[in-house]
């Protein structure tokens, strides 16, 4: 006896068993981002008025280093997930779906690399 959905047995179709790390994955992500975005929005209010050397100073603080890399790796990764939900639910040729998630990849590991880039060449004084 089997409990699947006849039409799922016919296609030889079922879950795929990743929808719920990916769900929760994007959740985790967004809900990391709140306090890392709420923690830069009042330290850039904090800097309107500051001029070079007091931003290049706050800039070589570690924590802030730390908390600026994980700001730029999380947005990202996040951005990845989304855009890879709505991939794949609107896009219905194979073909173009998988070049799109494998470019979205491709892009958003690329973006994130060169923004902890620049976040690491600014605080260790490039």
């Amino acid at each position: 006896m089997s409990f699947r959905n006849p039409l799922g047995r016919a296609r030889g179709l079922g879950s795929a068993n990743e929808g719920t790390g990916h769900w929760m994955a994007q959740r985790i992500s967004a809900v990391a981002l709140i306090p890392l975005t709420l923690w830069f929005t009042v330290s850039m209010l904090h800097m309107t008025r500051a001029g070079y050397p007091a931003v290049s100073h706050w800039l070589h603080t570690p924590w802030v280093a730390v908390l600026l890399v994980l700001l730029v790796g999380s947005t990202f990764y996040h951005a990845c997930l989304g855009l890879q939900v709505v991939i794949e639910d609107y896009v219905h040729d194979t073909w173009l779906k998988m070049s799109m998630l494998m470019l979205i990849r491709f892009a958003g590991i690329l973006c994130a690399a060169t923004g902890i880039f620049v976040v690491l060449r600014a605080a260790f004084g490039g």
